[in-house]
């Protein structure tokens, strides 16, 4: 699959009664899930892929919202698919996406749950002190670009809110004490070498939510843009087969 340019803005494609919601990750846009989009479109599927607030325009943006700002859109979004008539809902997350779609699965209610890299614990510890340090240095500087045909494919901002770190780690914080209220069937996707995610959030995940139907697929050679890397249309297919074994209409 070859990369192309994309937007970071909110898009919708229509298609049958069953909706699939994509959900970005942290300071990223939807960008990351058009590839995925485009595929479920061809099979039916009605896509929505909302822009969470504050991402996709710029950090000054960003710094004015927090982890409720962003379930709004997720809920807004989840919202949009049942008012165009979709009969059944896929909720579908990239890192902070997955943290979203757990919750959904809490809040509304989804058929299936499809999480990719989705955070419990990250490698970057420092995470755990963003709420000390944001008064002080408000802005931190993106760190290491991914490889060439990733980097073409994102909108990531080049400098991100501390304030919004500290969000993010409280928001982590809450879906891990909600796992066991998640019952909703699940796909629990990981790369084992996810350079910002750390691998063991998916087992963890795997062991602590309490859907009675899950599985869990791990990939090796892609990072934590999942969405985007060598592998994608591998998880792609992968994903199709759960919501075939799921919904009985893929």
């Amino acid at each position: 699959m070859k990369a192309k340019p994309r937007s970071p803005e909110t898009f919708f494609y229509p298609g049958g009664k069953i909706g699939l919601l994509l959900l970005h990750g942290f300071t990223g846009s939807t960008a990351e899930m058009q590839p995925m989009g485009r595929f479920f479109h061809k099979l039916g599927f009605t896509v929505h892929a909302p822009l969470l607030a504050g991402h996709g325009t710029t950090p000054e943006a960003m710094a004015r919202t927090r982890w409720p700002d962003w379930w709004q859109s997720a809920l807004n979004g989840y919202d949009r698919l049942i008012g165009e008539g979709c009969e059944q809902i896929v909720a579908s997350g990239l890192s902070m996406g997955g943290l979203l779609a757990l919750r959904l699965a809490c809040h509304r209610s989804p058929a299936a749950l499809i999480l990719l890299n989705t955070p419990v614990d990250v490698r970057d510890k420092r995470i755990r002190w963003a709420k000390y340090v944001h008064y002080a240095r408000p802005y931190i500087p993106r760190s290491g670009k991914k490889e060439a045909h990733i980097e073409s494919e994102m909108f990531p901002y080049e400098r991100t809110p501390v304030a919004c770190i500290a969000s993010l780690w409280q928001f982590i914080n809450l879906t891990k004490k909600e796992l066991a209220q998640v019952t909703t069937p699940a796909l629990i996707v990981q790369s084992t070498i996810d350079e910002t995610v750390a691998p063991s959030s998916g087992d963890y995940i795997y062991s602590h939510i309490g859907s009675h139907y899950k599985e869990m697929k791990q990939y090796h050679k892609s990072g934590h843009i999942i969405t985007l890397d060598k592998e994608r249309e591998h998880v792609f297919r992968d994903a199709a087969d759960f919501l075939e074994k799921i919904l009985d209409k893929v």
